[in-house]
């Protein structure tokens, strides 16, 4: 089938101080937060004067992808859309259907699946498509945590944090790879057996560990964790892990943050803040590696995903992303290094939303 536009759809954040709040509040809404984790979490925000980087950052990724469509005769024009700050998803919708987009493809700047990086889209193009009547409908892409595009920005970042630490303490020196921690209720849920966010973001490490060529040995293990504290989340947290690393000898660690793919809040503020101060109140030599962001070969990735799309049409309407009775496989899902299986189409009790507590 015939597509009219992409759309880039993404987290948002708020673009100044008076957004802080409301855009938190966007976030945690229904989920019974209390104000003063909301204000704790503002304070973040606020040490960078109110602003996330990452709308900018989509900025920059859709600039690139527009050059890039351009020159490789891809005559698609390219929407963002996001699930928590402007511009907001059913606003995007109203402006592709004013211009007369019928459906487009959807890329989510999340490489994994699981219920907040992959099914959550999906129930946010369900929200606007509500809001706005005749909207176009929408494709989503493929994950891409195993695509060249993605794996070889870490690998190189990674590479290039390395090289910052001593030399002499190569041998005592070890790989830290992060991503955001979730509830253990969700990660049982991810994928069609369960498991699929953790055993993705395992097989990430792997090929970015390959491909850096450092020959250490490395941990997957979380951030960014924001759960009441009776809720299990996954472990270990990054500065927990720190301390066990330090104990056990190690001292220096290149930490990469392969669960995200730019350099938005939650990388500088728990990796380059709290997570550097851990490791050097701990006496750790301390190295973040850089995430793709727009790097041409991320920009690429992108290109080749929806001329993967356009030579084989999807199996996963926007109507219905959930009522498979069994998850589809992509047939032919392109340029690729692991070997967990790509799903196009999920089944009906794939990524289950969180269970909220009690009030």
């Amino acid at each position: 089938m015939g597509y009219d536009a992409l759309l880039v759809m993404s987290f948002g954040g708020p673009e100044g101080p008076d957004d802080v709040m409301p855009f938190l509040e966007n976030v945690v809404r229904g989920r019974g937060v209390p104000r003063e984790r909301l204000l704790a979490v503002a304070e973040h925000y606020m040490h960078f004067g109110g602003v996330s980087p990452i709308n900018q950052q989509c900025r920059d990724l859709i600039a690139a992808l527009t050059a890039d469509f351009a020159a490789n005769g891809l005559d698609l024009p390219i929407y963002w859309g996001n699930r928590n700050w402007h511009p907001m998803m059913a606003d995007t919708f109203a402006q592709m259907k004013a211009d007369g987009i019928k459906t487009a493809l959807g890329f989510a700047t999340s490489a994994y699946g699981g219920y907040s990086s992959c099914r959550q889209y999906w129930e946010d193009i369900e929200k606007a498509h509500a809001a706005v009547e005749g909207a176009p409908e929408i494709h989503k892409l493929r994950q891409f945590w195993d695509h060249p595009g993605f794996v070889e920005p870490h690998a190189e970042a990674l590479r290039d944090a390395l090289a910052t630490l001593d030399p002499a303490r190569r041998e005592t020196t070890r790989i830290v790879f992060t991503a955001h921690s979730i509830p253990n209720s969700m990660a049982a849920t991810a994928g069609p057996a369960g498991g699929r966010y953790e055993a993705q973001l395992m097989e990430t490490a792997a090929l970015v560990a390959e491909r850096a060529g450092a020959g250490l040995e490395w941990d997957l293990v979380w951030q960014s964790r924001s759960g009441p504290p009776q809720v299990p989340w996954l472990e270990p947290d990054i500065n927990d892990h720190l301390a066990a690393l330090a104990e056990k000898g190690v001292t220096d660690v290149a930490v990469s943050p392969i669960g995200f793919v730019s350099d938005h809040l939650e990388v500088l503020w728990d990796l380059d803040n709290e997570a550097k101060e851990t490791a050097e109140e701990l006496g750790l030599g301390y190295a973040r590696a850089g995430t793709p962001g727009h790097d041409p070969r991320y920009v690429t990735m992108v290109r080749e995903l929806v001329l993967e799309r356009l030579s084989e049409p999807a199996t996963g309407g926007v109507r219905a992303p959930f009522t498979a009775p069994e998850p589809v496989c992509v047939s032919t899902p392109g340029r690729r290094l692991g070997s967990i299986p790509v799903w196009d189409y999920c089944a009906v009790d794939c990524c289950k939303p969180p269970a909220r507590p009690a009030r």
